[in-house]
Formats: structure tokens, sequence, C-alpha cells
């Protein structure tokens, strides 16, 4: 829909490729801020509730499991009560008790195996006349079951002082794809969610966008992405501007092997006095203040285009949600664009008329001295 949007924009001839602006942000999940003792407190009510599904379907009816739910409220409740004391030992006993939930949760997890093995027998001895309804909730369960021994170890990391990669760390039993994200903010020094990416012109219609799992360098997806407008719109942009994220040499290079004539981008650390000379150039200067307007976009699309939190689970739903996003925003924008084009065309067309027709007016009789008397 996005790529039929911008190739009738192009068919139309409002969009201008003079010069563009890339930035980067986090699009948050649809998750509440995760620690290790609530994934595990969720995971194993998750599964005793799955497991009472199944059962209540007709799988597995014979086959009980130790319903910890509730000790699990109690390892809870005592995390908060010693997190309000604000003691100096209150950090050691969080460890110790969300060991002792890592150490509930592989129990249920567990109990559960045996669960999913005998709905598995049940199902394959129906045969095609198998509960849809009962194998899906069995798959749910499997899943989850895996997801809960992830967060459980996970846990023990922590207990023994290492910090889980935040690459493969799960911070959802439900959206598996997210992923903390630090980006400095003072407001959220660490975000959990997607890495998108945003690229728009002066006009402000998003040329393109990528959502991406985890916190990738900027720098590698600037050239992809113009290589995606040059062969989405038919020519490179002329100028491309970006922040001090993207400033390495090899992007420099890339973009104009891509046909880019103008690459704005401040290099990172302190620049040499040849390069200190043309970042300090008017040009220059007035381009990297065009472009933090690109923070203004990306803020607007929050606001106005649900770009803050997806609410559709994983990559592939965060893709789906924010290119619906950009689909509302940019189908504005260029409304907008092509009725200004079309009311221009018919002022000028009917200027032309008007004076078109005094001109070839035939010009006035003289009035007789009778008449003028």
């Amino acid at each position: 829909m996005n790529e039929a949007l911008l190739e009738k924009a192009a068919a139309n001839k409002v969009i201008k490729l003079d010069k563009v602006r890339a930035d980067t942000t986090v699009v948050e999940a649809n998750v509440a801020y995760p620690t290790d003792s609530g994934l595990l407190a969720k995971a194993v009510n998750k599964m005793n509730r799955l497991v009472e599904r199944i059962h209540a379907a007709g799988g597995a009816v014979r086959t009980k499991i130790r319903d910890r739910r509730r000790s699990v409220r109690r390892h809870a409740h005592s995390i908060g009560a010693w997190l309000r004391r604000r003691s100096g030992d209150a950090k050691d006993e969080v460890l110790r008790i969300t060991g002792e939930l890592a150490t509930l949760a592989e129990l249920t997890a567990t109990d559960a195996d045996k669960v999913v093995l005998n709905a598995r027998r049940a199902l394959h001895e129906a045969g095609a006349g198998a509960s849809r309804k009962l194998a899906a909730l069995v798959d749910e369960l499997e899943v989850t079951i895996g997801r809960a021994r992830q967060v459980a170890a996970q846990a023990r990391a922590r207990q023994h002082g290492d910090m889980p990669d935040g690459a493969t760390r799960l911070v959802s039993l439900h959206d598996p794809d997210a992923r903390p994200i630090r980006k400095g903010r003072i407001g959220k020094p660490v975000e959990f969610g997607y890495k998108a990416q945003v690229v728009d012109n002066a006009d402000g219609i998003v040329l393109d966008h990528q959502v991406m799992i985890g916190n990738p360098n900027d720098a590698p997806l600037l050239a992809p992405a113009v290589e995606r407008i040059k062969q989405r719109l038919g020519h490179a942009p002329r100028a491309v501007v970006a922040d001090r994220g993207y400033g390495e040499a090899a992007v420099d290079t890339q973009l104009t092997d891509a046909g880019v004539k103008q690459v704005v981008i401040p290099r990172r650390g302190k620049p040499g006095a040849a390069r200190q000379k043309i970042q300090h150039g008017r040009g220059f200067v007035k381009l990297v203040k065009w472009r933090t307007g690109s923070e203004g976009r990306i803020s607007h699309l929050k606001h106005g285009f649900g770009w803050n939190r997806t609410h559709i689970d994983g990559l592939y739903g965060a893709r789906i949600w924010c290119g619906m996003g950009i689909f509302a925003h940019n189908s504005v924008k260029v409304s907008v664009l092509i009725a200004k084009k079309t009311n221009a065309g018919d002022n000028g067309s009917a200027n032309g008329v008007e004076r078109g027709d005094k001109a070839h007016d035939p010009p006035p009789t003289p009035a007789s001295p009778t008449t003028a008397a």
C-alpha cells in the first residue's frame, strides 16, 4: 500500500528529492516494564491457566499439575516488602527470592511437559477428528514452557552476577521479538520494543521506513534506505542529511556511489582540520540545522499515527502497525500536495483565459463630439 501511494505521488510529480533526512527511534512493544520476578510469576500463572483450559477441552484430563500460583504471589509480595525497606541487604534478598521463583517456574514447566506429552498422544489417536482448539492450546502451552525456561535461565544468570545479552534477552511472554534498547533518553534510559528508521523529505513525506529487532548500529542502515528510494522513485536524492550516529567515512562513500551529490553527516569524535572546514561550511551547517526537524517528524508519528507503541505482537506485527501509520501519514501529506498543485493549475488557467479575452477584445469606439458634449 505504501509502495502504491508513493508511486501515485511520483506520477503526480509532488515528491521532491532535493534533500532527505534520516533518523532512528524506538517503537515500544505493548509490554509492561519487565522484571525477572514479574516474568516468572506471569509464566507460572499462564502455564496453569493453559493446563486448565486443556483439561476443559478434554485433553490429558488425568494428568494433574501442582498449582503453585499462591506460592508465587507470596514470593512476589515478599519482593515488594524488601524493596520498600530500602536497606542494604534488600538487593541480595530480592535476588534470592527471584531464584526461588525461578525454581517454581522450572517445576511448573516440568509438570506441564507431561500435560503436553499426554495431550499430543490423545490428539494423535484422534487423528482427523482431533479438536483444533485443543491442538492450538497444546501448541501455546509448549511455547510458553520454552519461554518460561528461558526467563528462568536469565534469572539464574542475574543471580550469579551476569547480565543477559540484550540482543537475545526475553522481555515479554507474548511478544518474544521485543528487546531492551538504550537510546540515551533522560526520561526513559531503556525502552523495550523495536528500533525503527525514518527517512523523509522537505515536504514531510516519509520516503522509506524500516522496523528491526534489537538495536543495530545506525550507520549500515542509511545506504540501503537510499538505494530503496532510488529504486522506488527513479533516482537518488540530491542531498542526504543525518546525525552523528551515521558519521562514518564508509557511509559517505556508499552514498556518493549511489548518486547522492551532497552528503551532510557530521563525523564521530574530533574530525581533522580538512573535515572541520567542510563541517563548518555555510551549506553544511544549514542542512544540519534542517535535519533536527526529523525529530519533530518522529514525534508527530508517535503522537498522531501510532508509532508510540505497537499493538500487534512480534516483528511482523510491529511492521504492519508502523506501516499502516506511515500510510495514513503519507496519505494526508500527498493529498494536500496534489490539491495545492491542482488548485494552482486551475488558477493559472483561469488567469490565462481572462488575460487572453482582454487581449483579443476589440478596442473601444471613440465617442463623437456631440455625445461628448
